[in-house]
Protein backbone atom coordinates (compact mmCIF):
# COMPACT_ATOMS: atom_id res chain seq x y z
CA UNK A 1 0.00 0.00 0.00
CA UNK A 2 0.92 3.30 -1.15
CA UNK A 3 -0.09 7.07 -1.19
CA UNK A 4 1.35 10.00 -2.95
CA UNK A 5 0.63 12.96 -1.07
CA UNK A 6 1.43 17.19 -1.03
CA UNK A 7 3.26 19.08 1.45
CA UNK A 8 5.24 22.32 0.45
CA UNK A 9 4.51 22.65 -2.95
CA UNK A 10 5.69 19.59 -3.79
CA UNK A 11 4.59 15.98 -4.32
CA UNK A 12 5.73 12.75 -2.92
CA UNK A 13 5.03 8.91 -3.02
CA UNK A 14 5.08 7.10 0.99
CA UNK A 15 4.62 3.71 2.23
CA UNK A 16 4.21 2.53 5.39
CA UNK A 17 7.63 2.92 7.60
CA UNK A 18 9.50 5.34 5.12
CA UNK A 19 11.64 8.41 6.11
CA UNK A 20 11.65 11.36 3.76
CA UNK A 21 12.77 14.71 3.98
CA UNK A 22 10.03 17.45 3.08
CA UNK A 23 9.61 21.22 3.77
CA UNK A 24 10.00 22.65 7.08
CA UNK A 25 6.74 21.72 8.74
CA UNK A 26 5.64 23.79 12.20
CA UNK A 27 6.42 20.87 14.47
CA UNK A 28 8.18 19.45 17.74
CA UNK A 29 10.54 16.68 17.13
CA UNK A 30 9.06 13.50 18.43
CA UNK A 31 5.28 15.09 17.73
CA UNK A 32 2.86 13.00 15.59
CA UNK A 33 1.35 15.12 12.20
CA UNK A 34 -1.28 14.32 10.24
CA UNK A 35 -1.39 14.86 6.32
CA UNK A 36 -4.66 15.54 4.93
CA UNK A 37 -3.34 16.50 1.40
CA UNK A 38 -3.63 12.93 -0.05
CA UNK A 39 -3.67 12.95 -3.75
CA UNK A 40 -3.95 9.15 -4.38
CA UNK A 41 -3.87 5.87 -2.09
CA UNK A 42 -2.91 2.30 -4.14
CA UNK A 43 -3.86 -0.86 -2.37
CA UNK A 44 -2.95 -4.07 -4.40
CA UNK A 45 -5.66 -3.81 -7.22
CA UNK A 46 -7.89 -0.99 -5.96
CA UNK A 47 -6.79 2.27 -6.51
CA UNK A 48 -8.33 6.07 -5.54
CA UNK A 49 -7.73 8.59 -7.26
CA UNK A 50 -8.64 12.04 -5.51
CA UNK A 51 -10.04 15.62 -7.58
CA UNK A 52 -7.66 17.07 -6.35
CA UNK A 53 -7.30 15.63 -2.72
CA UNK A 54 -9.32 12.14 -1.40
CA UNK A 55 -11.28 13.62 1.43
CA UNK A 56 -11.67 10.72 3.89
CA UNK A 57 -7.73 9.64 3.33
CA UNK A 58 -4.87 10.68 5.80
CA UNK A 59 -1.12 9.85 6.55
CA UNK A 60 0.03 9.84 10.06
CA UNK A 61 3.71 10.98 10.66
CA UNK A 62 6.16 11.40 13.38
CA UNK A 63 8.76 14.39 13.03
CA UNK A 64 11.99 12.65 13.14
CA UNK A 65 14.42 15.75 12.77
CA UNK A 66 14.79 19.56 11.76
CA UNK A 67 17.90 20.66 9.71
CA UNK A 68 19.35 22.52 6.45
CA UNK A 69 20.17 20.86 3.51
CA UNK A 70 23.72 21.32 1.52
CA UNK A 71 24.27 24.75 0.38
CA UNK A 72 23.60 26.17 -3.41
CA UNK A 73 26.14 28.96 -4.43
CA UNK A 74 24.89 31.67 -6.76
CA UNK A 75 26.59 33.69 -8.62
CA UNK A 76 25.79 36.14 -11.29
CA UNK A 77 28.33 38.34 -13.18
CA UNK A 78 28.10 41.05 -16.20
CA UNK A 79 30.70 40.76 -18.27
CA UNK A 80 32.79 43.93 -18.51
CA UNK A 81 30.66 45.95 -16.17
CA UNK A 82 32.56 45.10 -12.55
CA UNK A 83 29.47 43.08 -11.56
CA UNK A 84 30.39 40.22 -9.70
CA UNK A 85 27.72 38.73 -6.77
CA UNK A 86 27.85 35.46 -4.99
CA UNK A 87 25.40 34.27 -2.83
CA UNK A 88 24.68 31.35 -0.88
CA UNK A 89 21.36 29.36 0.27
CA UNK A 90 20.49 26.37 2.64
CA UNK A 91 16.80 25.17 2.31
CA UNK A 92 15.19 24.23 5.50
CA UNK A 93 13.64 20.75 5.99
CA UNK A 94 12.09 18.49 8.46
CA UNK A 95 12.83 14.84 8.23
CA UNK A 96 9.68 12.86 8.87
CA UNK A 97 8.96 9.39 9.38
CA UNK A 98 5.46 7.64 7.79
CA UNK A 99 3.59 5.61 10.68
CA UNK A 100 -0.06 4.85 8.73
CA UNK A 101 -1.89 5.17 5.80
CA UNK A 102 -5.66 5.67 6.51
CA UNK A 103 -8.84 5.67 4.13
Amino acid sequence: MYAVIQTGGKQYKVSEGARLKVEKLDAEIGSDIELKDVLMMVDGADVKVGRPFLDSASVKATVVEHGKGRKVVVFKKKRRKGYKVKRGHRQHYTTIQVKAISG
